[in-house]
């Protein structure tokens, strides 16, 4: 029987609407794009091969003509489609709403051409009521859309392909450029230089706690002697006062003497001052915010956010997750209101709905704001037994942020109390006391937004709740100590951070972030430490060229230009033809004539120069070479250590990883066997080694670091085994280091002898530490016991080692506990404090009973108590761990 046919781009979205039509309708899945240009030179069509643009698949001489071919992998499902096609009475092409999908829908047309009427249906979320309206309202397919989509693609194309052989012939093979991701990579670029050139200052003050009937409470000192005390606002990033600014700077024997003042003596009110003010709620989510909240509260990175929000998506619990729109449909109010007035009380709804409008004007801002999909929300406990964690989490966070912005204002109270005291060395204080009360949540109830909390700024807004004040009220100094401080350097990107700036300068589109942030770490421009983004030296070579070769296509400004100008081509106000030629051979000058004219001022080695500054006159360099980043002075080199990120090289510390290289060359000494024993640096820090390299066969041609990955260089080949090599101990400094040493490290790992049931014990060193090791024929793995410190490795004897083998095995926990990272507050659920600790495992959280891991790239620093509580929550909630059967631990200790 012949079924009108549905084509969407996933198998999940396919089965999730297949529900809603019936067994009366075919839906099948594209599986994503189903065209695109040539990526490798088989893919090149034949007829354009020998042609000089040929390489990109773009006709630059006519037209910017796009020559599409189909990926072999989707060769098959195109034939399938065309098989269920001539079957079918109609064509319904169902794709997603933007220029990707308008994309997907067009090229199937081309490649189908079917010959049953075709119909282009929309919704933006997948519910009965969604499906029949879209059904009901089927257009045509939106060619401005297409056009925007394919002016991306090209524009893409031409900046990739023109730039990156730039990139290859003057810093090394396996770089590209991109026209956002090099944009977004000299963001990161620039944050670590303004840290590289930042100057750290230091200024004291005194942690100040006054008493009144009986309650304590913090306040500050804010002036002494009738001059400001200094803050740290009140610093440059070159660690020197700012221009005009005249404060008082205690060092510390002066704040110290002030608080010994201090203590003890009475403290009047001078003023109170209290304000009322409110704070309303955040707009509904785009895909923008959704991943700035994602990584701030959840943890997730921007590329894990959008895949648990698309299986959201396409299994119908919420709307389209690629927009840019904050609007709610009129539905979607009525769904909130109603949930909040059933669940909090009238005095939480507002008297009209909340309207938030948006600042785009793309077509994207068709859509509505990202929330629960459907008439009725349903709520995160309902879907929580449905989905993933991911997606549970996910959906909880857009259930309350969508609620939340239909509820009243949050009202505060803010006081201020001025104290005047005087210190009993005679000095006139001022101290201000500040709380915050909350009057009325409001919102907060359901939702409160999250934040970076970024190492450069000193975070005082968690303010107490004051006692009654009044003016002339005594309160005594119950505490005074004296407290050092430092100003700190800009705090480097989150993935949060980046989205918002990105966002927020206009560059690129919020669904493609999570493919950009990607990719600059996939190919080793930015690595992840803890959760912030640390670009590597090979990014500073990458915006170096860039900036070289025409500061225009790195710059914010002109970036932003171009997307907008993609906006006008989607809402029919720019012709794509002019766009692009304008781009490739525009008068500014275009980029075909940047790139040809160019290319041959550029200096490969001034573009793989870092300066760090000078050593005794003589310039000190890090430079990227073939095989990786290396330290250059006095024409003597050597690798830079891996861990090391570029605002913490100092010229001294550059120095003196470059005169242990030196010293490398001359032993320590010989073994009894008269072997050379060598000290030496590598990326992992020093070691020491017995004997010489084997003789290289073939010789690398940069003196850089050794080859990290295939394809970055050719490798050194030898004739003959590495010699043998061991880390040095955490309590070793190659600077003292002896040889003595150097032989017992190369020694391990040390036999014991035998154990009294004869089997044979060594001393280690691994992963985790000193340990011994019986190894038991027959047994699943060897039988490991921790030794204390790292000492017992060369001390501890077979004695002892019976001795320790004769306890019972401990098990995993009774040892010691380690003191927590952070304390976090009370647990609401437990009533129990709960921590941040680091286990063997890595990060995870405690309120003593139970443990949560947190998850990978989340710091200490990452994660707020609501977060915490949730997650141990969800963690009871699933109950202990179940042991899969069949399954056994594998691996061995090192």
């Amino acid at each position: 029987m012949s079924k009108p046919l549905v084509i969407v781009e996933s198998p999940a979205k396919a089965k999730t609407i297949a529900k809603f039509l019936g067994r009366n309708w075919t839906v099948e899945a594209s599986i994503g794009h189903v065209r695109d240009l040539p990526s490798s030179a088989a893919e090149i069509p034949a007829a354009i091969k020998k042609e000089p643009w040929g390489r990109m698949g773009v006709d630059v001489s006519k037209d910017f003509e796009p020559h599409y071919i189909v990926p072999g992998e989707k060769k098959k499902r195109i034939a399938e489609l065309r098989a269920k096609l001539k079957d079918a009475t109609e064509l319904y092409l169902a794709t997603d709403e933007d220029r990707e999908g308008e994309a997907i829908s067009w090229h199937l047309l081309e490649l189908l051409k079917p010959k049953v009427p075709v119909k282009r249906m929309v919704f933006h979320e997948i519910t009965q009521k969604a499906i029949d309206a879209a059904l009901a309202n089927t257009r045509e397919i939106d060619a401005a859309l297409v056009d925007a989509q394919e002016s991306r693609r090209i524009l893409d194309r031409l900046y990739g392909y023109e730039v990156s052989p730039v990139m290859w012939k003057k810093i090394g093979p396996g770089t590209s450029a991109g026209r956002v991701q090099s944009v977004a990579t000299r963001l990161i670029v620039e944050r670590e230089r303004e840290r590289m050139a930042f100057r750290s200052a230091s200024w004291w003050d005194a942690d100040v706690e006054l008493e009144r009937g009986g309650a304590r409470f913090p306040a500050s000192i804010v002036v002494v002697d009738g001059k400001t005390l200094a803050q740290g606002r009140d610093f440059g990033s070159d660690g020197k006062l700012l221009a005009g600014r005249s404060v008082l700077v205690l060092d510390e024997q002066g704040a110290t003497q002030l608080a010994q003042g201090l203590r003890g003596v009475e403290a009047r009110v001078r003023k109170v001052e209290e304000k009322e003010y409110k704070s309303e709620p955040k707009a509904p989510f785009t895909t923008s915010t959704l991943q700035q909240e994602a990584g701030r509260k959840l943890g997730m990175t921007a590329k894990r956010a959008m895949s648990a929000a698309q299986s959201l998506y396409q299994n119908g619990y919420i709307t389209y997750m690629r927009t840019d729109s904050v609007a709610l449909s009129d539905q979607a109010i009525a769904a909130a209101r109603s949930h909040v007035e059933r669940e909090y009380g009238r005095e939480y709804l507002p008297g009209s709905p909340r309207l938030f409008r948006g600042k785009s004007k793309n077509a994207q801002e068709a859509h509505e704001a990202i929330r629960p999909a459907g008439e009725v929300f349903r709520t995160p406990r309902e879907v929580e037994g449905e989905v993933g964690g991911d997606e549970a989490r996910l959906y909880e966070l857009i259930w309350k942020r969508t609620v939340a912005s239909q509820m009243v204002d949050a009202r505060m109270k803010s006081v201020a109390a001025t104290f005047d005291a005087t210190a009993k060395g005679g000095q006139r204080v001022e101290l201000v006391a500040r709380g915050r009360t909350v009057l009325f949540d409001g919102f907060l109830r359901a939702y409160v937004e999250g934040q970076d909390i970024a190492e450069s700024v000193d975070r005082d807004d968690d303010e107490a709740v004051l006692p009654a004040l009044k003016q002339g009220d005594a309160a005594q100094v119950a505490k005074a100590d004296a407290a050092g401080h430092q100003t700190k350097p800009p705090a480097r990107y989150t993935e949060a951070g980046l989205v918002q700036q990105l966002e927020e300068l206009g560059i690129g589109r919020p669904s493609t972030y999570a493919s950009i942030i990607g990719t600059i770490q996939d190919r080793e421009y930015v690595e992840k430490r803890g959760a912030a983004l640390v670009p590597r030296p090979l990014a500073f070579a990458i915006v170096q060229l860039m900036e070289a070769l025409a500061p225009t296509l790195v710059d914010y400004s002109f970036t932003a230009e171009m997307e907008e100008e993609l906006d006008q081509i989607s809402r029919g106000e720019l012709g794509r033809q002019k766009f692009l030629s304008d781009f490739y051979r525009g008068n500014q000058p275009g980029l075909h004539k940047i790139v040809t004219e160019h290319i041959g001022s550029i200096d490969p080695k001034r573009v793989c120069t870092i300066p760090l500054g000078e050593k005794d006159g003589d310039p000190v360099d890090l430079r990227v070479g073939r095989y990786g980043p290396y330290l250059e002075w006095r024409g003597k080199r050597a690798t830079l250590p891996d861990g090391i990120a570029l605002d913490e090289i100092t010229v001294d510390r550059a120095v003196a990883i470059i005169e242990t290289a030196k010293a490398a060359d001359e032993p320590l000494g010989f073994d009894p066997s008269g072997v050379p024993v060598y000290l030496k640096t590598g990326r992992f820090g020093p070691y020491v080694q017995l004997g010489d390299e084997p003789k290289p066969v073939e010789e690398a041609a940069d003196a850089g670091a050794k080859p990290k990955k295939k394809g970055k260089g050719k490798a050194k080949k030898s004739d003959g085994p590495k010699p043998k090599r061991a880390s040095l101990l955490k309590s070793m400094s190659p600077k003292t280091l002896t040889l003595e040493q150097a032989l017992q490290l190369l020694r391990l790992p040390r036999e014991l002898g035998d154990d009294v049931d004869g089997h044979p014990i060594v001393a280690a060193l691994g992963r985790f530490g000193p340990y011994l090791m019986k190894t038991i024929p027959g047994a699943e793995k060897p039988d490991y016991r921790n030794l204390k410190t790292e000492d017992q490795l060369f001390s501890v004897t077979l004695d002892e080692a019976r001795a320790i083998y004769a306890q019972p095995k401990r098990g995993r926990g009774r040892a010691a506990a380690a003191p927590p990272l952070r304390e976090l507050g009370v647990d609401p659920a437990s009533g129990s404090p709960v921590v941040v600790k680091d286990g063997k495992y890595g990060l995870y959280l405690t309120d003593g009973t139970t443990n949560v891991t947190l998850p990978k790239g989340m710091g200490a620093e990452d994660v707020a108590l609501d977060l915490a509580a949730r997650m141990l929550a969800e963690k009871r909630a699933s109950g202990p761990a179940k042991k899969k059967p069949g399954r056994r631990k594998a691996g061995s200790r090192s």
